[in-house]
């Protein structure tokens, strides 16, 4: 099985890149750099060459806020255009796509973790972007892979993590929002997790997030406490940030991962554990 990796050299990307060397998958990998996924005859010689039998598309454009304003054009190109692009030429060559969507995709209203059952209202364009992106993948092919993953984490500078620790760096303390909800996942968990629906042929939409949920306040803290930083965390309302943030987030955005636990028989750790192990 040929795999193609699209956005090798963000955190999800990267990950898929480590792990395929470790089991000596046949793969290729390529950049935004290396390939521009929007332009549609690039991608389509590209695949027409190598021919891959699986297509992992690990680009998106997740400038939350910059979304809201002169670059959602660009959201929707790499959310939604190059997305359709994609799974036009995986109809055409019979190619597996697999797509990674966003929590975002939810107005945060409901009291409850989503499922997949749970009807899309996106609060901000970066929802809406990928809201459309998953609306063309499904609206295109009959057999794809479409996760939603949330929080996520890895390798890489596009993460909470990351930023929290540059903040840790240069602030006497740190406030964060202690009535933002959601579930960290690991690159890692959305890795593994992929791989064995693959190897049992599932298709559809999933949730895939580690188990349980917290704040933002409660991820800092535990967090810092795993990297033994010294550093007090104020948690504080969202509200108190708002005015400086275009974009609105939802305020609850944690999803059941039950529906893949039970397709694939396995339990996925909770975030603690996970976050634990990433540490390592």
């Amino acid at each position: 099985m040929k795999f193609l990796i699209l956005g090798s050299k963000g955190q999800l990307g990267n990950e898929f890149v480590k792990t395929f060397e470790k089991e000596k998958r046949d793969y290729l990998a390529l950049s935004r750099q290396q390939l521009d996924v929007t332009n549609l005859d690039e991608v389509y010689k590209l695949v027409k060459d190598y021919k891959p039998n699986v297509i992992i598309n690990c680009t998106a454009y997740n400038q939350v806020d910059r979304a809201e304003g002169e670059e959602f054009n660009q959201a929707l190109k790499v959310n939604n255009t190059a997305v359709s692009n994609l799974a036009f030429i995986c109809k055409e060559k019979n190619i597996f796509l697999i797509h990674y969507s966003t929590d975002y995709v939810f107005d945060g209203k409901k009291e409850g973790l989503y499922t997949e059952e749970d009807k899309p209202n996106p609060i901000n364009k970066y929802g809406l972007s990928k809201y459309l992106g998953e609306e063309a993948v499904k609206n295109t092919l009959d057999k794809y892979l479409l996760f939603r993953v949330s929080w996520v984490y890895g390798d890489g500078k596009q993460n909470f993590l990351y930023k929290l620790s540059q903040w840790a760096e240069k602030n006497p303390y740190l406030k964060v929002a202690c009535d933002e909800f959601s579930i960290p996942t690991s690159t890692r968990t959305i890795v593994e997790v992929t791989l064995k629906a693959i190897e049992k042929g599932l298709t559809g939409l999933y949730h895939l997030t580690n188990s349980e949920y917290a704040s933002r306040y409660e991820w800092a803290k535990e967090y810092f406490k795993l990297k033994d930083i010294d550093k007090f965390i104020y948690p504080v309302y969202r509200s108190d940030f708002e005015q400086n943030f275009p974009a609105k987030r939802p305020k609850w955005s944690a999803m059941s991962n039950e529906k893949i636990s039970k397709e694939l028989n396995i339990e996925i750790p909770p975030w603690q554990e996970e976050l634990k192990r990433s540490l390592l």
